[in-house]
């Protein structure tokens, strides 16, 4: 039986693919595939803030081909995670 850990990292590429995979590339998130992950994963509202799509994927794109790998993807978990922390949030 998997520990909690390596369920939640299963999980988190589990959640990647689901996305990646309706799409042309099935390793990587277009745009409209990222904006549709974070909407539905992360609750974001993308149509209030449709510039924040675009500068999400500008941050995470780290080579410029337009689409997120899962490399790059992993950025923004450890970004939602750390920001998620009361631990980090509360420092002075």
């Amino acid at each position: 039986m998997p520990r909690q850990l390596e369920r939640a990292m299963e999980i988190i590429i589990n959640v990647f693919h689901q996305y990646s995979s309706k799409g042309g590339d099935k390793d990587k998130l277009s745009k409209k595939e990222l904006k549709e992950l974070l909407q539905k994963e992360l609750g974001l509202e993308t149509q209030k803030y449709p510039e924040g799509v675009d500068k999400i994927m500008r941050d995470l794109d780290q080579n410029g081909d337009g689409q997120v790998s899962f490399q790059e993807f992993v950025n923004l978990a450890v970004t939602v995670l750390i920001t998620r922390n009361p631990s980090f949030s509360e420092e002075t």
